[in-house]
This record gives C-alpha cells, sequence and structure tokens, in this order.
C-alpha cells in the first residue's frame, strides 16, 4: 500500500469517528431528554430488539426502533431494550466469510449500544456454549445442519435465511465456511434462547418488536414469542426515503390490505405520477442506495436486433439471497428453476425475443451476489441463443423502454412488475409478491400452470389486460407510498459516511408525542392496539 493511500484511509478512518461521535452526542441527549420528561410507567413493558440491523453508526432500521421506543416511553410505556452484549459466537452482521475467521467487531458495537440505549431499561445478554449440543453437531454437513432440531426447537430452519443472505446465495456450498457459519448460528441461537425464554416469562412483556424478523436472532426472538402469545411486531424500510413499514405479518413481505372502497382523487393520482416520473428515469433510492447512477436508453443495435422478431419478453429477476425471496418460493424452489422453464421456453420460441435484466444491486459494491444472474447465465451459455439478449446489472439500460416495447413481462416478485401493470403491460409472475394479492398480475398456482400461461400468452395474437390490472395496482401503489410508508423525515437524515445510515435532526423531545406526528402515533396504536400501522390519511410529512 502507498504512502497517500495509507494515509487516505487513516483520513477517512478519523472522519467516520468524528461523525459517529457527533451522532451518538445527539442520540444521548435526545435519551436524557426522553428520561427527564416520560410519565411514571405502569403498564407491562414493550420489548424491542434489532441487533442485525447495524454494528456501528445508525442505521435507518436502528432509527426507527430507537424513536418509536422513546415515544412509546414519553406516554408513560415502559420500553425495555434487548441489547447484544458479546452474546453471539457469530452475529450476522459480524460474519467474516475468510478462513480463519476475523474476530468479531463486537466493542464497537457495544459502544454503538451504550450510546443509542442511554438512559433506558436494558436487558444484556452473553454467549454460553452448550456442550452437549456442540457434540450433537460436530461432523454435520450444510445439509444436515438446515435441519437441526434441539429441543424442539427448529434452529436450523431459522438460521438458514441469515446463512444465505452473508453468504449471498441461495444454494448453499458444502465447504468449511458454510458449515462453520451455520454451525456458529445455531450455537448462537441456541444460547439466545435459554436468555429470551426466560426473559419473556419474567417480564411478560405486552408486545415484542423487533427489525425484520428474517435475521435469526430476532427469528429466534419472535418465534418464542408467538409460541407465549406474545404480539410481536417487525419493521423495515418503505419505499419512500426515511420511510419505515410496520407490520404484525412479515415486514419482509410486506402485507397489505387495501379497503375495497379506497380510490385515487385527482389529487392522489397527480401525486403518483409525479412518483412515476422520477421512477421511470431511475431517479430513486431504497434504503438510502441509489440504484441507478444513470438509466441509459436501449442501444441502437439492440433495437435492430429486436425488430427482427416477432416478439419482445422483458424478464426481470431479483436479488437471489435478499430477504423477500423465502416468501416469494411458492411455486418454484427458487429463481434459478423458473429462469430454467425461462431458457427452455425461448428454446422453443425462436421468434420470439427474451431479454433477461439482471437486478442492479446483484453487483452493489460491499454485497454482491455469489450466485448471481450474470453466473447463471454463464453456465447456461445463453448468449449463444439468437433470441436471448441478457444485460448485466452493470449495464444500465432502462429496464421502462423494454416495458414499453413488450408483448409480455415476466417477473419472479420484483416491484418492476407493479410499474410494468400500471404501464397497462401484461405481467406474468412466477413469485409471491406484496401485490400478488392486489389483482394486477397473473400469478398460476404451480410450475405446469405457469408454463401452460406463458405458452398461450406467447401464442395469442395479443394478450387482453383486464382493465382493473392498471387501476389495482395503481391503487396498490399509492396506498404502499403514502399510507403504509411512514415518514421519519422529521427526525433523520442521512449520516453522510455509509448510505442508510443517519443522524438525527434537531428537534424538541415534545415532537416524538403522538399528537405531534402522525406516523409515531400510527405506530403507537399498531403496538399497544395492535392496529394496522397505516396512516388514517395520506402522509404529509414527507
Amino acid at each position: 500500500m502507498s504512502l497517500a493511500s495509507l494515509m487516505d484511509r487513516v483520513q477517512n478512518h478519523f472522519k467516520v469517528e468524528e461523525a459517529h461521535a457527533k451522532t451518538n452526542q445527539k442520540f444521548e441527549l435526545l435519551a436524557a431528554q426522553v428520561h427527564e420528561n416520560a410519565p411514571e410507567q405502569l403498564y407491562q413493558p414493550v420489548l424491542f430488539f434489532n441487533a442485525s440491523t447495524r454494528l456501528s453508526g445508525v442505521s435507518l432500521n436502528a432509527g426507527f426502533s430507537i424513536l418509536s421506543a422513546h415515544s412509546l416511553r414519553l406516554q408513560g410505556v415502559p420500553v425495555v431494550h434487548l441489547v447484544c452484549e458479546r452474546g453471539m459466537s457469530s452475529c450476522v452482521l459480524g460474519t467474516s466469510r475468510t478462513e480463519p475467521p476475523k474476530a468479531m467487531p463486537c466493542r464497537g458495537c457495544i459502544h454503538q449500544s451504550d450510546a443509542l440505549y442511554a438512559q433506558s431499561s436494558q436487558e444484556r445478554f452473553t454467549f454460553k456454549a452448550d456442550a452437549a449440543l456442540d457434540e450433537h453437531l460436530a461432523g454435520m454437513d450444510v445439509s444436515r445442519l438446515q435441519q437441526v432440531v434441539w429441543e424442539g426447537l427448529p434452529l436450523g430452519e431459522l438460521v438458514l435465511p441469515s446463512a444465505r443472505w452473508i453468504l449471498r446465495r441461495h444454494n448453499l456450498i458444502e465447504n468449511l465456511t458454510t458449515v462453520r457459519i451455520l454451525r456458529e448460528y445455531i450455537r448462537s441461537a441456541w444460547s439466545m434462547a435459554g436468555h429470551f425464554k426466560s426473559l419473556l416469562k419474567r417480564l411478560n412483556p405486552r408486545a415484542v418488536v423487533v427489525f425484520n424478523g428474517q435475521q435469526y436472532p430476532e427469528a429466534l426472538l419472535r418465534y418464542l414469542a408467538r409460541k407465549a402469545a406474545i404480539p410481536c411486531f417487525s419493521h423495515e424500510v418503505g419505499l419512500r426515503p426515511m420511510t419505515a413499514f410496520f407490520t404484525e405479518g412479515e415486514a419482509t413481505a410486506y402485507p397489505l390490505k387495501i379497503p375495497a372502497d379506497f380510490e385515487l382523487d385527482e389529487a392522489q393520482n397527480a401525486r403518483l405520477d409525479a412518483y412515476l416520473e422520477q421512477r421511470f428515469k431511475g431517479n430513486f433510492k431504497m434504503a438510502g442506495v441509489q440504484f441507478w447512477p444513470q438509466m441509459s436508453e436501449l442501444p441502437p443495435e439492440f433495437v435492430e436486433k429486436a425488430a427482427g422478431f416477432k416478439q419482445v419478453v422483458p424478464v426481470f429477476t431479483n436479488v437471489i439471497f435478499d430477504t423477500s425471496q423465502p416468501h416469494a418460493n411458492v411455486i418454484f424452489e427458487d429463481m434459478f428453476r423458473w429462469l430454467d422453464a425461462v431458457i427452455a421456453t425461448a428454446k422453443e420460441q425462436p421468434d420470439t425475443l427474451f431479454v433477461v435484466r439482471a437486478h442492479p444491486d446483484e453487483a452493489r459494491k460491499g454485497k454482491a451476489s455469489e450466485e448471481s444472474v450474470a453466473a447463471w447465465a454463464a453456465r447456461k451459455q445463453i448468449e449463444q441463443l439468437p433470441n436471448i439478449q441478457f444485460y448485466p446489472p452493470e449495464e444500465h439500460v432502462s429496464s421502462y423502454d423494454l416495458i414499453r416495447m413488450a408483448k409480455l413481462v415476466l417477473i419472479y416478485n420484483s416491484t418492476i412488475g407493479l410499474e410494468a401493470a400500471i404501464m397497462g403491460a401484461p405481467v406474468l409472475a412466477a413469485g409471491k409478491s406484496r401485490y400478488s394479492n392486489a389483482n394486477c398480475v397473473w400469478l398460476p398456482g404451480s410450475p405446469r400452470a405457469w408454463q401452460a400461461e406463458l405458452n398461450n400468452m406467447l401464442a395469442a395474437p395479443q394478450i387482453d389486460v383486464p382493465e382493473a390490472f392498471a387501476h389495482n395496482a395503481r391503487r396498490f401503489l399509492y396506498y404502499q407510498l403514502w399510507r403504509s410508508s411512514l415518514s421519519f423525515e422529521k427526525f433523520l437524515e442521512p449520516d453522510g459516511i455509509w448510505d442508510g445510515y443517519v443522524t438525527l435532526k434537531d428537534f424538541a423531545w415534545q415532537a416524538l408525542l403522538p399528537e405531534n406526528s402522525s406516523t409515531l402515533r400510527t405506530i403507537s396504536q399498531g403496538i399497544l392496539e395492535r392496529g394496522s400501522f397505516l396512516l388514517d390519511e395520506d402522509s404529509h410529512e414527507f
């Protein structure tokens, strides 16, 4: 490493440390104000847990959690934060994929917890090995580890989504690293289980609130809370910047039920159109990440190639390890099984140009997929098929231009299927999505039914799309954007250091009272009264 590079790294380190210190000072000051002004707390507590959303720094979900907890305290509701203090032999964000593995980053994480939960009630847990479990796990391969059940707890099943997420793949490889990660997650989950069971029995909380619900620490607590008949809620980032989605269901599935009589008025239609105009330009962020640095028009050579075919069918893929995927796999075993079926069909349809579009997030720096569509395409040698065009994640051609020229759009469970439906395109889905129940795309019930539907659509002179599809898609997207996405824009802003990480804005502690924030009023009602977590009217806090 050159001296200049070393100096840059040192300067960047101090820049990050300074920014985090300022953020922590703000959170500590707010915690002191909440502690001083919170009324006497006489109820059963609400238990908050989000060990998998950050290490050092404050992620969006960590911000959503602590502000929601502060708001409850200011209403006289006791809050207990469940905090990891070297409580796992391997946590999700601290997992090392090197051999030998690097040490866990516990010191910085604990320091961050000290700042976030200052002057708050806490229950901290540490890791304790179980010799009997360790002996049981010894010698197990990847397949057996995924199926481990110990004293009635499906530990292998609970940790599997986290292993897939950190390894950036759905189909796990049989190697030393995968075995180690699965084994340590199982050991850690079992250690936490003893503490969590005791804690739930002792506190008897009125509710539990967890981040995401897919990563194994939070998934375990939710599993145990539900077994004890304790309401459990999870949260994730919403569609708009600085917004959260809370639910008693599965946050990563984004369940959303729209009233049958909900219709958009003129102002709401205009608002949605303005949002879509920016979206169609690629001008949007998700969880603080800008997926499209630019969106390019279709190359002239592609347009010329497409003109030589009878019809064009775009195929939009997902990131295989995304936490939405366990909910999506209801027809095919996974997305790649679906893509195999698409390619088999392409070989039988030489007059149809299939355009396979890899998701731009598949190649995100620091989170690139290890089981990618690009690798699948290379393995299947699809470039040798004259009627397949593949666009890798690094090529930012306009997906919306592809939709405009398409006879049919194929998706797994991507958001772009909803947008394609709004654009009036026929959309055939192969995986369950948050909008599957909105009656805006076709979703057959089995691989055979999907194949039959695809064959019929390709053979038809034209595909008649029910008028209700675009109408329902607009209703769904609007409701998701401005009724279920709860804005924290009054309280949080980007920290300027890491994508998706935040710091506090300047505001008085009274702003956290439910009468002063429709977002925190909605969250409080959802937690305390098992409400819908939906705003009564359009959000104007953003």
